[in-house]
């Protein structure tokens, strides 16, 4: 049977959505030039993009490798960008109204289940490129791995980016597994930095928003 090969497009269009929501951040809130963080973005995007599903081994190594070059770039943006937020939220700063700062927490509280998605994407298994083999440690057990393929009409079933997305917006949301397992202590890790960030920033967007309607 022929190897399946995993749809690449879901993590580009991810990708373009991260770039969407840098470019809503107020100018206030990025680490640095935003538009010049864009371009960084859309150049690393549009490699990507040039050498995926090539069939060559060398340029899949690239592609993996640049994929989580990208999605470390994202993080330290991301990371620094929610910083800035969440200081202004509490310093209520001159000039900013509340409903700004606000949007701008959502913004970073959105890239930021997007970016996990990434991590638990390339991480689990050795990534799309090594997923199937068993080689290298499973991170995550979903569901389907365990159900017989009767009921999921899908033998043989491996997840794709959509699934890591959803375990990324679930963990967001319910600060906890709900469906997917984690196994190793590098997927806890992960998601224990995930869920706390989450519950921080919406405590402190919770916070802003009694104040700002007391």
């Amino acid at each position: 049977m022929k190897e399946r090969i995993e749809p690449l497009w879901h993590m580009e269009l991810a990708v373009l959505a991260l770039i969407g929501l840098q470019i809503l951040l107020g100018d206030r809130f990025s680490p640095g030039p935003k538009y010049f963080i864009v371009v960084l973005e859309c150049l690393q995007l549009i490699v990507l993009i040039l050498i995926r599903n090539s069939g060559h081994p060398e340029k899949e190594r690239w592609h993996w490798r640049m994929m989580l070059l990208l999605t470390a770039f994202v993080s330290a943006v991301n990371t620094s960008s929610l910083l800035l937020v969440m200081r202004a939220l509490v310093a209520h700063p001159a000039g900013l109204s509340g409903q700004t700062l606000i949007l701008s927490a959502l913004a970073t509280y959105a890239t930021n289940v997007i970016v996990f998605g990434l991590w638990y994407w390339q991480l689990d298994g050795g990534g799309p490129g090594g997923r199937g083999s068993h080689q290298p440690p499973i991170d995550f057990l979903f569901t389907q791995m365990v159900t017989d393929s009767t009921i999921t009409k899908e033998p043989g079933w491996r997840p794709a980016f959509f699934d890591y997305l959803y375990l990324s917006i679930t963990n967001a949301t319910a600060f906890s597994p709900t469906d997917v397992l984690p196994l190793t202590h590098r997927a806890k890790l992960l998601m224990s930095i995930q869920s706390f960030t989450a519950f921080a920033t919406v405590a402190v967007v919770a916070a802003r928003a009694i104040n700002i309607l007391a």
